[in-house]
């Protein structure tokens, strides 16, 4: 992994840490927390699908693979150290745009075909194409607004969106679609919500590694 990843995961999981764990299990809204299945009718972008598991609810298979590539760049995967695409933070994101965030689909929608514009116009290939490097630098311009091709939502806006959705995927509580495994939250030792805790546990400033980690399903169930 090169400096560069190594910064940027840091970043991401000192705001984790510092947010308690981007709030666990209250940091979305429970319209979240449902099961929605591949849709098969209709037409346009709202209905097609991606294929795989768990995925379709919004993305098409181009959307699913710029989205999974953009995430992973935010926060890449290291060996021992899971990144957007073991905590299956694209499900997240897929989930979250045919429910609660319904609202944000024709701001994903400009900004996906955005994104490719200038990325083609850029390097003559779109996102989910380019290299790890090059993905990079287009990131970087979208987060200093540099990025031509884009107009609503602006290239700032855009990058800041994917980044909190990919927080989310990667921190909140399971039942919304990401954090799979508990990857982020043993990444940063956010014991989820735990019964009770030790005098041990309540004294100790390391991380909390007692197994299990407990989100809502298992309170649900």
């Amino acid at each position: 992994m090169t400096k560069h990843d190594e910064a940027r995961r840091a970043f991401l999981v000192g705001a984790a840490v510092g947010a308690g764990a981007v709030a666990g299990a209250t940091l979305v809204p429970d319209a979240l927390a449902q099961t929605h299945e591949p849709s098969t009718t209709g037409t346009g972008p709202a209905h097609s699908h991606a294929g795989g598991p768990g995925l379709g609810a919004f993305f098409n298979n181009e959307d699913a693979a710029t989205v999974a590539a953009f995430t992973e760049r935010l926060m890449p995967g290291a060996p021992g150290k899971p990144g957007a695409h073991e905590a299956d933070v694209l499900n997240y994101i897929d989930l979250a745009l045919a429910g609660a965030y319904a609202d944000l689909q024709y701001f994903y929608r400009c900004g996906l075909t955005s994104l490719d514009a200038y990325c083609r116009k850029t390097y003559k290939e779109p996102f989910r194409r380019l290299s790890a490097a090059q993905q990079d630098e287009v990131i970087a311009a979208l987060e200093q607004g540099k990025a031509s091709e884009f107009s609503w939502p602006s290239a700032a806006a855009f990058f800041n969106t994917v980044r909190t959705h990919t927080m989310e995927g990667m921190f909140a509580d399971p039942i919304y679609g990401g954090n799979k495994d508990f990857a982020g939250w043993r990444l940063v030792g956010f014991p989820g919500g735990q019964m009770e805790f030790t005098a041990a546990d309540m004294q100790s400033s390391e991380p909390f590694t007692r197994l299990p980690i407990v989100g809502l399903q298992a309170k649900a169930g």
